[in-house]
């Protein structure tokens, strides 16, 4: 089965300032504001979340497409990324445009500054996604992420108009969009992710009851946070999914993608949306116990005995030929 994941790429370069912003501001000169913090370090992490799932997947050797666009400045993250497994030609280089970029400062108080810089992103509404079927043999699903809104509009059309299931997952893109887009992005998805607040909110924005939503999608899942995952299609019973015991919680940033990567990975070994969420559980668990989202190894032995404790032999059974 060959997947491929559209979404964003993006660098985080993420400052600590040891003092308190608060300190700095003069309250009646808040509307001339010029500060500048002497910050102690700076963590520069790999992300995006088309990179972050594409990355999971590569850890699981499914061999996943990343299709989005970066700048000339990509190519250390590319060598990054092909060495895990991921297949980076699909990814459009602007001439003129740097990769997307994060930037934050965090206080002593946990406050933060940041600043958001789309570049690329900005271009991956260009890429044509028969070009990429064409190259790689043929698509058989495609999962449409966070990205350049009108990218994902695109992707989401040419999905329909040449019949090649998608999966729909808005992520943070879903406060910007309005009813109309989110209706056109979810209706025929084959998958409908998102996590319990963006479900309230979809339902909100598109005036559709969870019933509604049910009848355009092939599958529900809605992640839960600590208590694991949900699954439901409109004709069968609906599965729920725990967590794994978490050894240490380090970070939650790239959980959601991390399950994601591994609940495509198991789609694409063909074990079944239960087993597709219990690895994507068991991937995210790994996730939450690193710092960054594209830092944690997956060591097969380890990843497999946790597994087996978390959801039992029957289930290991079913995907430790395909992890090996």
């Amino acid at each position: 089965m060959r997947i491929a994941v559209t979404g964003s790429i993006a660098t985080d370069h993420l400052m600590t300032f040891p003092g308190r912003f608060a300190d700095q501001l003069v309250a009646d000169q808040l509307h001339t504001v010029s500060l500048s913090f002497l910050v102690d370090n700076l963590d520069v992490r790999r992300g995006g979340v088309g990179a972050n799932i594409c990355f999971g997947m590569g850890q699981l050797g499914t061999d996943p497409v990343l299709v989005g666009a970066a700048g000339s400045d990509f190519d250390e993250y590319r060598a990054w990324l092909d060495r895990h497994g991921v297949d980076t030609a699909s990814v459009r280089i602007s001439e003129v445009l740097h990769t997307a970029r994060f930037v934050c400062t965090t206080d002593a108080d946990h406050n933060q500054i940041g600043s958001f810089y789309t570049g690329a992103m900005s271009e991956a509404r260009l890429i044509e996604l028969k070009s990429v079927a064409d190259r790689v043999g043929g698509l058989d699903l495609v999962l449409i992420g966070a990205d350049d809104p009108e990218a994902m509009l695109r992707h989401t059309e040419e999905c329909r108009s040449r019949g090649i299931p998608f999966a729909a997952d808005f992520s943070q893109q879903i406060a910007r969009m309005n009813g109309d887009e989110i209706r056109i992005l979810l209706d025929g998805a084959t998958y409908l992710f998102s996590n319990e607040y963006e479900k309230g909110l979809i339902e909100s924005k598109t005036g559709w009851s969870d019933e509604e939503i049910l009848e355009r999608v092939g599958h529900r899942v809605t992640t839960l946070g600590s208590r694991g995952v949900r699954i439901e299609h409109r004709s069968e019973p609906s599965i729920e999914v725990g967590c794994p015991e978490e050894e240490s919680k380090v970070d939650p940033t790239g959980v959601g993608d991390a399950f994601r990567a591994g609940f495509l990975s198991g789609l694409a070994w063909g074990v079944g949306p239960e087993r597709a969420a219990q690895v994507g559980c068991m991937l995210a668990t790994l996730v939450i116990e690193t710092l960054g989202t594209q830092e944690y190894t997956l060591r097969r032995a380890h990843f497999m005995d946790r597994f087996t404790k978390a959801y039992g032999h029957d289930a290991a059974s079913d995907v430790r030929a395909h992890l090996s």
